[in-house]
């Protein structure tokens, strides 16, 4: 039995149905309660129970953002940005900037069900404490987008292995004016996507493959962190965690033991990974970068990669029987 508190919200779940009514009882002796039945919506975050899983996704609360914007009769985008565009502080000030504050901070809590978001609304967040008008538009088009893919649900169903994959990028000096770059990283257990990011770190790297390996040491420390949480939950893989990048390079320096004079001045701390590969607690491959699943939340992509990325984080449209007017047009 699982029980998830936040507040006086409360979700209970388990494989025994009669243990759960047990516990609500017992709870309801001590507290007043109101069971409302099988899990529809919570936090913002509605639940739609099929056969073989769910889905999850925010369409009321996308919709209330879109009104709150006056861009629900916007015309929907293909894509979160333009794979051309750029971002830099230079350019008019926009003239309401509590405004853009307000829709990027309503935004980013649609990247709960929205893996295919993370980027995007991670570039507008940059430029919160002085927003252009070139900021604002790339946030209309992120409404755009929204307001094209209502409809698109977060899919969850039950796995038929319980092996943790990772997928791990970079993307070096992408910033123009910090040459910072921007990682990203997907995990899935079981086939589901369950963690996922998309951050600018706070320091330059000298190399593409140092950029690269820095953020497999994150991506490893978000494994080992929900690695630790499955095993309180007593579902521990296994099998241990894989983690997959693009780099030949970074690859190469987790299966190396030997230090590599490219990373020799990275931290210390940096090469645990190397020590978790020796020890056979994490497995490193390589993989393609047309299969690079993480490229979604570190760069703007064309609109067939975008969507064949997306597919492949188990964001996408419900079965036809479960659309209608209530799906498309949530009120």
């Amino acid at each position: 039995m699982y029980v998830l508190v936040y507040v006086d919200d409360v979700i209970v779940t388990g494989n025994q149905g009669h243990k759960l009514q047990e516990f609500i009882k017992a709870l309801n002796t001590k507290f007043a309660l109101k069971d409302l039945g099988e899990l529809s919506y919570f936090l913002g975050l509605e639940v739609v129970h099929m056969h073989q899983g769910l889905f999850i996704h925010q369409a009321k609360y996308a919709t209330k953002v879109l009104e709150g914007a006056r861009m629900m009769d916007a015309k929907p985008a293909a894509t979160p940005l333009s794979s051309t565009v750029s971002f830099t502080s230079m350019g008019d000030p926009y003239h309401d900037p509590t405004f853009y504050r307000s829709i990027v901070g309503a935004i980013q809590y649609l990247t709960i069900t929205h893996p295919d978001l993370p980027y995007a609304v991670n570039q507008v967040s940059q430029f919160l404490h002085a927003p252009t008008t070139q900021h604002f538009q790339e946030v209309k088009r992120i409404l755009r987008y929204v307001k094209g893919t209502l409809s698109y649900r977060l899919n969850f169903t039950k796995p038929t292995n319980m092996n943790i994959l990772g997928f791990s990028d970079a993307n070096w000096s992408k910033c123009l004016e910090t040459r910072r770059f921007t990682y990203g990283y997907s995990i899935f257990f079981g086939g589901n996507l369950i963690s996922w990011s998309s951050k600018k770190q706070p320091t330059v790297s000298r190399y593409s493959c140092e950029s690269e390996y820095r953020a497999m040491a994150n991506t490893v420390a978000e494994i080992i962190g929900i690695t630790h949480l499955l095993s309180e939950l007593g579902v521990l893989p296994t099998k241990c965690p894989t983690l997959l990048c693009d780099n030949q390079s970074a690859f190469f320096i987790t299966q190396n033991l030997v230090a590599h004079k490219r990373v020799k001045h990275l931290e210390l701390h940096y090469h645990f990974i190397r020590e978790l590969v020796a020890l056979g607690k994490l497995l490193t491959k390589f993989i393609p970068s047309k299969l690079q699943v993480a490229d979604i939340f570190m760069k703007s992509l064309p609109k067939p990669q975008f969507e064949s990325l997306r597919s492949m984080l188990r964001l996408s449209l419900p079965p036809s029987r479960l659309r209608g007017d209530n799906y498309n047009n949530p009120r």
